[in-house]
């Protein structure tokens, strides 16, 4: 068959073999766009009359739908014999999808090459980010800029793009090209005034290229930016480097205006810090509220106003729905200063629901909050507050993972999360409360019901340009129905750190291939924190059975958190091929509690049917 190749980062356009292919109606060429924007996944007649026509289709719209279809269908395979089967666009599940190769779309091959850079050497990141900018020939999308389906996937590639001059920048200065570096970030800080990282790298590259006067000016333009118009102070990151440039120049040489902290209007600025903060994070830029998240908390408790520290503590309304922490170290500074808060407002029931949920949000992935998580449960109700209530939900659904088996306690808590986001108007906490939803229902093995969910979080983030939530729907997607591979993005490293190794391997597992094929997937830095796990089953699979039972006697007990069932049932598999019949024993007795239920809780990784994994499990221990 020829090989088709697709463009949606510009006109979206398609060739065979460098020819290209004829799409001259603006209809066939948004179809393709739908398609590419589904990534694989079936979409369905109806959603295409829905996407084509925005609701208000007229009455012969299926038949158009398949007229087009049709034509897009000779478009892409000229060659294609008479009542042959279709190859690149085929029908399935009420509607169509694209099957191509990954490499055959532009905006798929940057996902690759985003992912292969992580774990490249710098020489060979700079090759495959510069491939990768090289692809864009101007906005995704740009034809369908007005089109509602189009507008998360124009935000997700936006920030994608982004993501690539920054990665690029910072591997052009690993391998002293700061020249070059400089002239990446120029433009980009100016369109990008609000990503910290970019403003830092350019600073960087100057102050690298020898040309420190210009490194401070950056700064401080960056600096007035933040302050202007967000009222924050720029991150640790950018004052360290201020104070590393002013420590290079004439001895004794400082601007006294750029202190770390400018007290003049301090009160009312860390006031509004929750709001600035929280729209940073629902939109996409964590990088920024890490960075100044801890620094409005030191400054809020320098202060010494108790009520103000609880404010700007518990102040971050972008509840988290992945359990592994995006920076351990700032979560436990949080709740640090959170328990020293607490004595303080104890008159304050608010104060005090508040700060309770922050640190069973932050110390996620332990179940050791329960009684702090319940506790600010009833005092929201108590003050009937739903956006206190919302918040709660939220802490008391980290930490809902004291054992397996819980997922229909989590689906219960998702349902009254979005009932009351509703009565609150927060997109953000209905968002939040669908996705606990979907994961929820994934290990129930309600997978249409997931499917639902997926699609409503996916209306209400292009909606509210939340284009992180569609990270959970797009590898929902591909766990599930077949989806291509997603990038996993930079900026959730609590989300990213090898989740896209495990899913290789589980999906191997599922599949009965030799793990082993998946490649470098399956090296520790792939695997990040999972490694622990998952090594157990690598050795025993390569016939490293002593090796593989001293990595399950040293491995430590799987977190409580979304991947809890899933690490049991690798340590379990493991532990059969490797006849460790005591740790089989425990991962079958930790599984018990979930045998109804699919490890799936995460709604991106599936060990399959724990039922099922327990059977073989007995089986294995009656031979």
């Amino acid at each position: 068959m020829t090989a088709v190749r697709i463009r949606v980062l510009g006109p979206v356009s398609a060739s065979a073999d460098g020819t290209p292919l004829p799409l001259a109606k603006p209809r066939l060429r948004e179809v393709l766009a739908v398609l590419v924007a589904a990534g694989g996944r079936t979409v369905t007649t109806d959603a295409l009359v829905e996407d084509l026509w925005d609701g208000a289709a007229p009455a012969g719209a299926v038949g158009a739908v398949r007229t087009f279809v049709g034509e897009l269908r000779r478009a892409l395979e000229p060659e294609r014999a008479p009542h042959a089967p279709p190859q690149v666009v085929v029908t399935g599940a009420g509607g169509y999808a694209l099957r191509v190769p990954d490499d055959a779309v532009d905006a798929w091959r940057v996902a690759r090459a985003v992912a292969d850079a992580r774990v490249a050497s710098p020489a060979r990141a700079v090759e495959a980010l510069s491939g990768a900018l090289d692809e864009w020939r101007g906005e995704a999308y740009e034809e369908h800029a007005d089109r509602p389906w189009a507008q998360p996937e124009r935000v997700r590639l936006a920030a994608l793009r982004a993501d690539v001059v920054e990665r690029l920048a910072d591997a052009l200065l690993a391998v002293d090209r700061a020249a070059d570096a400089v002239a990446l970030l120029d433009g980009h800080v100016v369109a990008h005034p609000w990503r910290e990282e970019g403003w830092r790298l350019l600073a960087t590259a100057l102050h690298r290229a020898h040309r420190p006067a210009q490194a401070l000016d950056v700064l401080r333009r960056a600096r007035r930016t933040f302050a202007d118009d967000l009222g924050l102070d720029p991150g640790p990151a950018l004052v360290a480097l201020e104070q590393e440039v002013l420590d290079r120049r004439e001895p004794g040489w400082h601007d006294a205006g750029l202190s770390a902290l400018d007290r003049r209007g301090a009160r009312a600025r860390l006031e509004a810090s929750g709001a600035v903060l929280s729209s940073l994070a629902v939109s996409g830029d964590l990088a920024t509220v890490r960075a100044q998240r801890l620094a409005a908390i030191r400054a809020a408790e320098q202060l010494d106003d108790a009520p103000l520290a609880a404010r700007v503590i518990g102040g971050l309304e972008a509840p988290g729905v992945w359990t592994r922490s995006d920076d351990d170290d700032l979560a436990r500074a949080v709740v640090a200063a959170a328990s020293r808060t607490l004595p303080r407002v104890a008159g304050s029931p608010n104060a005090r629901a508040r700060l309770l949920a922050t640190i069973a949000i932050e110390e996620r992935g332990t179940a050791a909050r329960e009684a702090e998580a319940r506790e600010a449960e009833q005092l929201a109700r108590t003050a009937h507050d739903d956006r206190l209530l919302c918040l709660a939900l939220s802490g008391r659904y980290m930490q809902r993972f004291a054992h397996a088996g819980l997922a229909a306690d989590r689906e219960r808590i998702g349902a009254e999360l979005v009932a009351t986001a509703r009565r609150a108007e927060s997109t953000t906490f209905e968002i939040a409360g669908r996705i606990v939803r979907m994961q929820a229902l994934c290990a129930l093995d309600r997978l249409d019901d997931a499917a639902a969910e997926a699609d409503a979080v996916d209306a209400l983030a292009a909606a509210a340009e939340r284009p992180l939530a569609s990270t959970f729907t797009a590898w929902f997607r591909h766990a599930f129905t077949g989806a291509a591979e997603p990038a996993a993005p930079d900026e959730m490293p609590g989300f990213s750190r090898g989740i896209v190794a495990l899913s290789r391997v589980t999906r191997a597992l599922r599949a009965g291939e030799d793990v082993g094929s998946v490649g470098p997937a399956t090296d520790d830095a792939a695997l990040g924190p999972y490694a622990p796990w998952v090594r157990p089953l690598l050795l025993a699979r390569t016939g490293h059975r002593d090796e593989a039972r001293h990595a399950l006697a040293t491995a430590p007990a799987p977190r409580h958190d979304l991947l809890l069932e899933v690490t049991w049932a690798l340590l379990l598999t493991a532990a059969r091929e490797a006849d460790a019949p005591d740790v089989a024993a425990r991962a079958s007795a930790a599984l018990l509690p979930a045998r109804d239920e699919r490890a799936a809780g995460s709604g991106v990784v599936d060990a399959g049917a724990v039922g099922a994994l327990l059977a073989g499990g007995s089986a294995a221990a009656r031979r």
